[in-house]
């Protein structure tokens, strides 16, 4: 084993000289760097070896490159590069090879060993980690879709990506992400094909050695890419994806008639169907000379919302009560488009599927224990007021169900999620008026706010804190803690949950670290993945006074397996400054 180190420290000796030939590291430096290396090393041979000793070298690498770019940029030196840039990168991917080959089922770290090579300008070696990584993990069909990407867009090479498609449709033969990816990339070729045939014809070059076959150039490969996928997944939805992935490019108006006839014949017995060819006709352009008078536009959209609203009443005496809903929303959401006599002549056709404002279905059952009698609204009947425009009764509505049923706690959280949907009045208000009626002792009011608040993700976030906010206020440190323990697992969740209940925990008098790191793990369950900040602050935690150093290597390896994409470059950068004293 020591022979290995030695041979291995011994190889390095090249690029440190130069480093400090050149200036860019110091004699002192260069002999840290040995000290530092040899340590490492030393613990990747040992009998018993732990994916954090590769983590942990490789990020040393890592930032022995990202201080060396710095130097360089500070005094202005761009030579030597392959005698000091090139041995590190080559290093860092020979460990990154060691580490996949004995955790092979790692994804994260084969994903680590891509980000790196994008980062450091080695995309030839990207190919062949993600080949190998493909050939351990080919029933991931993201895999096979970023490995076809990177072929595509950064090597320039469609017949390699079109050639990964076609593997992939071996594990995965009805996958629709593939498919639709795959199709993409047929499309995209054929435009890069066009736009090369276009840029000779105006140089007025010879065209006899390029060959460029009318039937590609006019997207008849994307076209077989089309019949074989519908041919095995059978969904309006999936052919209306493949439409609207077609309609991007100006060459496709042949495949885009054809995908719409299929979509006419093949599938009028979905309601989504209905729905897309009725916006469709929305969407349809004018003449260009009645589009010239301001008499003529209002005419042509007249013409226009006829169109789509027969589309629609056709689709709605063909199919189910799915169809009228789809008609009704269209109505509501383009109202600036749908005149407003249009959705009142056709209003008639929902009356079917709600109860009226006037109409109150009561019963007896007790709620939180107090035997009174209950009203429920229900919920299609507010929506019919919604979808009309008539919001100013909506929120008359609830809020006199609010003034009338005071201590029910099934009319505050319908009423509530009306006035929310509406944007009527001071929500934090609201809610505060629902906390003093209601008794809180029973927690009901909790439990039925949470279910109210799944429906609005954005305000149900901020209002989750707001009640964290007022348990601590009301209730002190250990009602925050209980409220925190109720509502953690009721998604959806905001960081700024989790950051507010850690504040609460700092400002007591003696802070328990071990209650800091249930909060930021609870909270890196949620955000692991894509909060670079969040990692690095419970690695900043543990460096406090109060926190165990010893758990950053950990921490930072969970990071380095979690974190995906661009997340991981930025993470690195900033763990790089924070161990230089420059976060």
């Amino acid at each position: 084993m020591a022979e290995i180190v030695q041979q291995r420290i011994e190889d390095r000796i090249p690029e440190l000289e130069q480093l400090e030939r050149v200036g860019l590291f110091t004699k002192k430096e260069v002999k840290s760097i040995v000290k530092r290396a040899t340590a490492l090393e030393y613990k990747l041979h040992r009998l018993i070896v732990n994916k954090e000793d590769f983590i942990a070298y490789i990020q040393y690498e890592i930032n022995v490159l990202e201080l060396v770019k710095k130097r360089r940029a500070h005094i202005h030196y761009q030579f030597k590069r392959e005698e000091i840039e090139f041995p590190i990168i080559h290093r860092i991917n020979s460990i990154f090879r060691r580490a996949t080959n004995k955790w092979k089922d790692d994804v994260q770290l084969w994903l680590s060993h891509v980000a790196f090579c994008k980062k450091w300008a080695t995309k030839g070696q990207i190919s062949k980690v993600f080949s190998a990584m493909l050939a351990i993990h080919p029933d991931k069909p993201a895999l096979w879709i970023m490995a076809a990407k990177n072929e595509l867009e950064d090597r320039n090479s469609s017949e390699s990506a079109r050639h990964l498609f076609l593997r992939a449709l071996r594990f995965h033969p009805e996958n629709k992400k593939v498919y639709q990816e795959y199709f993409r990339m047929e499309l995209l070729h054929c435009e890069k094909l066009r736009k090369q045939k276009k840029e000779l014809e105006m140089a007025e070059m010879d065209l006899g050695e390029y060959e460029f076959s009318a039937e590609i150039l006019s997207g008849k490969l994307a076209e077989v890419v089309y019949r074989d996928a519908t041919g095995k997944i059978k969904e309006a939805e999936f052919v209306i994806s493949l439409l609207n992935t077609a309609a991007i490019f100006d060459f496709t108006k042949e495949l885009q008639d054809s995908i719409l006839q299929d979509l006419q014949t093949n599938y009028t017995e979905e309601s989504l169907t209905w729905d897309f060819m009725a916006k469709r006709e929305l969407e349809a352009p004018g003449a260009g000379e009645e589009l010239q008078t301001a008499k003529g536009r209002a005419s042509d959209i007249n013409r226009r919302e006829e169109r789509c609203c027969q589309v629609y009443e056709e689709g709605v005496t063909s199919l189910n009560i799915v169809m009228k809903m789809m008609y009704l929303f269209t109505c509501k959401d383009g109202s600036e488009i749908i005149r407003e006599e249009v959705l009142n002549h056709r209003k008639s056709l929902f009356l079917d599927l709600t109860f009226f404002p006037n109409q109150e279905v009561t019963t007896s059952a007790s709620m939180s224990g107090n035997d009174q009698r209950v009203v429920f609204f229900p919920c299609d009947q507010l929506q019919v007021l919604l979808s009309s425009g008539d919001a100013e009764g909506a929120a008359s509505v609830a809020t006199a169900a609010t003034e009338r049923y005071r201590q029910s706690v099934s009319v505050w959280s319908l009423s509530l999620q009306t006035l929310m949907q509406l944007g009527s009045g001071d929500m934090a208000r609201l809610f505060q008026d629902a906390l003093t009626h209601v008794n809180p002792k029973v927690h009901t009011l909790t439990h039925c706010w949470i279910c109210l608040l799944s429906a609005v993700a954005a305000v149900a976030m901020e209002m989750k804190q707001r009640y964290l906010d007022w348990s601590y206020s009301s209730g002190g440190y250990k009602k925050s803690r209980k409220t925190f323990t109720s509502l953690q697992e009721n998604r959806p969740l905001s960081k700024a949950f989790f950051t507010r209940m850690i504040e609460i925990e700092k400002e007591q008098e003696t802070p328990k670290m071990n209650n800091l790191r249930d909060y930021y793990e609870r909270a890196l369950q949620e955000f692991g993945t894509t909060d670079d900040d969040l990692w690095l602050q419970y690695i900043q935690e543990e460096l406090r006074p109060s926190g165990q150093p010893e758990n950053c290597g950990k921490i930072h390896w969970r990071a380095m397996k979690f974190l995906e994409g661009e997340s991981v470059e930025r993470f690195t950068s900033k763990y790089t400054l924070l161990q230089t004293g420059h976060l």
